[in-house]
């Protein structure tokens, strides 16, 4: 395999950070809320006791959603970057997927915002408030999330900044976000949507790690012979 000396791009320290406050907005809103987040298919009593009964709860979860949209929407031009010596398939990829992603995790923000409002008074409106924040931050994120991270599996294998096992793992981590839309049709497939966005927020992060460092190009291996 022939790898591509990388220039250090500190902008990629995003993905990181892109993760680290998304969970941080989970974190926050659980640690912080006395009900439990309310499930897919939860009835309006339900949603209204988290949403409207721990406003502040609710509110960092969208307030982490989106700043951590924000922060991905740099990580996708830094892994278009990344792809360009993989080419212009893979970077389209990687741009359709990071703008996917971003839209789709900051409607799940607006979502969650308006559910704490009284936006959410009808029953029949805050149920369906509810399911559209579950799939445009659950399935459509998971969908858009995955082919980015597809894209940074490939680009990464083929440029060197990614060892074979952590390229497999990024594919395989894209699999499992690309499946999400599934749930629409078969509720057990729910499973690939956590799947797919915490291993694909693990491969960011190390990713964006060694994309902020660079990383020298390795020579062939019949060159380091000779």
């Amino acid at each position: 395999m022939t790898a591509t000396a990388l220039t250090p791009d500190r902008g990629a320290l995003s993905g990181p950070a892109s993760g680290a406050l998304f969970l941080a907005g989970v974190a926050g809103a659980l640690g912080t809320s006395d009900v439990p987040y309310p499930r897919p298919g939860s009835d309006a009593t339900a949603i209204r006791r988290f949403f409207q009964g721990n406003r502040g709860a609710a509110r960092v979860s969208a307030t982490g959603q989106l700043l951590s949209a924000a922060a991905l929407a740099r990580f996708t031009a830094s892994v278009v970057r990344l792809a360009a010596p993989a080419g212009r398939t893979v970077q389209t990829a990687a741009a359709v997927g990071g703008a996917v992603a971003v839209a789709s995790l900051t409607a799940s923000s607006a979502l969650t915002a308006a559910l704490t409002t009284d936006r959410a008074a009808d029953d029949d409106r805050a149920v369906a408030l509810h399911r559209r924040a579950f799939l445009a931050g659950g399935v459509v994120h998971g969908a858009g999330f995955g082919l980015l991270v597809g894209a940074l599996g490939v680009a990464g294998g083929r440029t060197g900044l990614l060892s074979g096992a952590l390229s497999r793992a990024a594919l395989g981590s894209a699999a499992a976000g690309l499946l999400a839309p599934l749930y629409l049709v078969a509720g057990p497939a729910a499973w690939a949507i956590p799947a797919g966005r915490f291993s694909g927020l693990l491969i960011s992060a190390v990713s964006g790690v060694r994309m902020a460092r660079g990383r020298p190009g390795v020579r062939r291996l019949r060159d380091v012979v000779r």
